[in-house]
């Protein structure tokens, strides 16, 4: 691969995409299936971006791990439920300028893009079909083939699929577990401040730089790479 080519890891929910509404009412349609308290909203929130079982883990750290299982498979149905009956460009839209910004970004030759998310497979592919995205990424990592963030795996599979090194990539995502997989895979990161984890969780997880709108992405990139 050219030296000059770049690659920019997406992640996806609260980095190009809201989808708060629809996993806070599948969490809680999950937890009540099994007759559990629902974790409260910012609870929900604060592990956007685990895997599926991780997090379930976290928030529900006092049942059993057949419980476990049963809320993630209520989870799964609820949110596939949801995708089923709503259009998902309303449901989980994009923040402003995120297709804007994907679109300038694919049309520029020695860029290449990038998901690492942990949604599942189908999850990422009703998203994708939704907003009419498909084929933008030339790799696209998600949890079910791979380790929880912040485990470097899904970032180490998009560097292996697009044969680039680790200083041709940069993560960006909105939390700390997308920063922490970025260190932990040797690429940098840019943190994305309208998600679901604050600043200084970005901060203290080591982003390389924040930014605070799409329109800022290309200067941050410029920045990154300059180094």
């Amino acid at each position: 691969m050219s030296p000059d080519l770049r690659l920019i890891i997406f992640d996806v929910d609260g980095t190009l995409v809201d989808s708060q509404n629809d996993i806070v009412s599948s969490m809680k349609a999950a937890f009540e299936s099994v007759d559990i308290a629902v974790p409260d909203r910012s609870q929900i929130l604060s592990i956007v971006g685990l895997s599926l079982p991780v997090a379930i883990a976290q928030l529900s750290p006092q049942t059993n791990d057949a419980t476990q299982a049963e809320i993630v498979a209520a989870y799964k149905n609820a949110y596939a439920e949801q995708r089923a009956e709503n259009d998902i460009a309303v449901t989980s839209p994009f923040y402003p300028g995120a297709r804007d910004m994907l679109h300038q970004l694919n049309a520029k030759a020695n860029i290449l893009m990038g998901i690492a998310t942990g949604k599942s497979r189908r999850g990422l592919d009703a998203l994708l079909t939704g907003h009419g995205l498909n084929g933008i990424f030339v790799t696209e990592q998600v949890a079910d083939f791979h380790p929880s963030k912040p485990h470097p795996s899904m970032i180490e599979a998009a560097l292996s699929e697009t044969g680039l090194a680790p200083d041709q990539a940069v993560m960006v995502g909105d939390t700390s577990f997308d920063m922490e997989m970025g260190r932990n895979a040797g690429i940098r990161t840019i943190g994305v401040s309208w998600g679901y984890h604050s600043r200084d969780n970005l901060g203290h997880a080591g982003a390389d730089l924040i930014i605070d709108r799409y329109d800022a992405l290309p200067d941050a990139l410029d920045h990154i790479w300059e180094k």
